[in-house]
């Protein structure tokens, strides 16, 4: 699949500003250029130059233990001109400003990056389907820990089954301190309102169906992204995005495209579900016991908000659920540096071992 870009390329359409031109002073001087990754496959990527689009591979980089390390969509990376083959190659990555790092398919506790200096998150969640609060707490913890500014946006207004302003106070009960805004992206209803709360290098999230596509061709003013109906047994779509594009946008910004995520593992996401559950970290505040498990303990003041209906017992139920996955996969990390430092160490000691038995022979 070939990547098209629009026209003469400029970096500054893509992001490049004075920091990342000061970062890139060294690799300048070693004769390398600046390139942004625009999509990855099958070991090569596309990147946007200062000379126009090219398809470059993604060398030592990509070689690494650490497959979060790899090249990835949104990543700025130093390019070296002539590679082995003839082709450009990825000789180093930019440090990522931000990045949204789920846990990988196998959740083997490495964590796989799904887009790199990413600005702003937009959460897609689909109004012609049932809501799941849940999964809109997931993607926001994702957003936040990554450090963008995470917003919500409910697609598909035109199909809504109730009032569209319920639907937005009920998502706005599960994010608390996040915008919320509504479109109809086939229609044209509320774009520029989604529009204008955008800046930077946008990425759009969200599971198949949920119209991502179909809002990312109307904030680009063209059909560049395949889009696809959804079925109408479950709500569900396809996977007409198969990759993580990244296209400038008109009005300034770029924005990247995802494929839909049937399931979003969290990674090491502490600091994300504290943002995302604001509301119940500031009422455990007040428990009595600093340890309070918020089951059973007197004085809990997180029980005490839903006994009096101000926090909703799904909103707990959800927080525990995460907090339990976060936890795992946190333990899942701490033991697999555990097994990577005694590997090292045993290395170490079958070294000196043969090293002693070699002095011992030639003594």
């Amino acid at each position: 699949m070939s990547f098209a870009f629009a026209g003469p390329s400029r970096l500054a359409d893509y992001g490049w500003d004075a920091a990342l031109e000061n970062d890139f002073t060294s690799h300048r001087a070693a004769g390398l250029i600046p390139a942004r990754v625009a999509a990855v496959d099958r070991g090569l990527c596309d990147v946007v130059t200062e000379d126009g689009p090219m398809r470059a591979g993604t060398g030592p980089v990509a070689s690494c233990d650490d497959p979060a390390a790899a090249p990835c969509t949104g990543d700025w990376a130093a390019l070296r001109r002539g590679g082995p083959d003839g082709r450009p190659v990825v000789a180093a990555l930019l440090p990522r400003r931000t990045a949204i790092v789920r846990s990988s398919a196998s959740r083997d506790s490495r964590g796989q990056v799904l887009a790199a200096n990413v600005d702003t998150v937009a959460v897609t969640v689909s109004l012609a389907a049932r809501l799941d609060l849940g999964r809109v707490e997931r993607l926001l913890a994702l957003a936040f820990e990554s450090g963008a500014r995470p917003l919500v946006v409910l697609t598909k207004a035109d199909e809504a089954s109730g009032a569209v302003t319920d639907a937005e106070a009920e998502v706005a009960s599960a994010s608390p301190g996040v915008d919320v805004v509504s479109c109809s992206a086939t229609l044209g209803d509320g774009v520029d309102v989604v529009r204008a709360v955008l800046a930077g290098t946008v990425v759009l999230v969200g599971p198949s169906g949920a119209g991502k596509s179909t809002l990312g061709n109307a904030l680009l003013g063209t059909q560049a992204l395949a889009t696809g109906a959804v079925r109408e047994q479950d709500g569900k779509g396809r996977h007409t995005t198969v990759r993580r594009e990244l296209l400038p946008l008109p009005g300034g910004g770029v924005l990247i495209d995802t494929p839909g995520l049937r399931g979003v593992g969290l990674f090491d996401a502490s600091e994300g579900l504290r943002e995302v559950f604001a509301d119940i970290e500031d009422l455990a505040a007040g428990c009595r016991f600093g340890d309070c498990a918020h089951r059973t303990e007197p004085g809990c003041a997180v029980l005490a908000a839903i006994e009096d209906g101000t926090l909703p017992p799904r909103r707990l139920a959800s927080y525990r659920k995460l907090q339990r996955e976060n936890d795992w996969i946190a333990a899942r990390g701490d033991a697999r540096l555990r097994a990577e430092r005694n590997d090292r160490w045993k290395a170490l000691t079958r070294w000196q071992r043969q090293m002693y038995k070699e002095r011992g022979r030639d003594r």
